[in-house]
């Protein structure tokens, strides 16, 4: 399984925090958001590689990260490749959606593996691992709900009607009414034989924004699971909102 991190996006609505700081290496605590990312997958034994990609105007960040990573985790005798990918975006008018990054990378390094799919700027509280586990004994592709109760935060979110053996009947991105309080996050893990589907996504004229969008469209033509984790998914999106969770960090995420 290749582990690929979403970092290509701008930002726009913490700067001035993110002009010149990519949002997945702001620190929350004694690390950067996407170090703590990082620390779930390396917990998957299966994943052979992480990849990261990112925009042009900060693939230079990534790289220095990757390398002072590389360095601390070969010093805790961790030998996984991480390898930082420029989509050469430059700002939000030429983007190419997170959609369109995924593809971008499968097809530059022509991906036929497992895939796991994860946001670089979330903080989460739940186990990579115990997701893992659940997608290897299900042989579905699989994406991660938490329970979310305020209705205004589901609006803002993906939500999914799950049956009782844990498949999707219903997703909708930023639903009205939401139909549950089981939020979906962008975290994912796609079959090999899955990944072709990417692109028949792109090719109909779908949206290549938010990843969200792809399994919406998916569980209408394949069997999608979801696996409920405990804990919780912190989206750190305004200033005030990040100021908050590096105040609180020990208490949100539990340490």
């Amino acid at each position: 399984m290749i582990a690929l991190v979403l970092a290509a996006g701008y930002a726009t609505r913490l700067y001035p925090l993110t002009i010149n700081t990519p949002k997945p290496l702001l620190t929350v605590g004694p690390k950067a958001m996407i170090d703590y990312i990082v620390d779930e997958i390396e917990t998957i034994s299966d994943v052979n590689k992480i990849v990261v990609v990112t925009n042009h105007r900060f693939a230079d960040h990534f790289e220095e990260w990757a390398q002072k990573r590389l360095d601390q985790d070969a010093g805790n005798g961790i030998d996984l490749p991480i390898e930082i990918i420029d989509d050469g975006t430059t700002d939000d008018t030429n983007k190419l959606g997170a959609i369109g990054d995924i593809q971008f990378v499968i097809d530059k390094l022509s991906i036929d593996e497992d895939l796991m799919i994860i946001a670089g700027d979330n903080l989460f509280t739940y186990k990579l691992s115990d997701m893992y586990a659940f997608f290897k004994k299900m042989q579905h592709d699989t994406l991660i709900s938490v329970t979310v109760e305020d209705v205004d935060q589901l609006r803002k979110l993906a939500v999914a009607t799950i049956s009782e053996d844990g498949k999707v009947e219903f997703l909708a991105e930023k639903p009205k009414e939401p139909q549950s309080t089981d939020a979906v996050y962008a975290t994912y893990m796609y079959l090999k034989e899955t990944i072709p589907m990417i692109r028949r996504y792109l090719d109909e004229g779908n949206t290549p924004d938010a990843p969200g969008h792809f399994p919406s469209w998916l569980y209408t033509r394949k069997d999608v699971y979801v696996y409920r984790a405990p804990g919780t998914c912190i989206d750190i999106g305004t200033p005030e909102n990040y100021k908050d969770v590096c105040n609180n960090y020990r208490k949100i995420l539990g340490l």
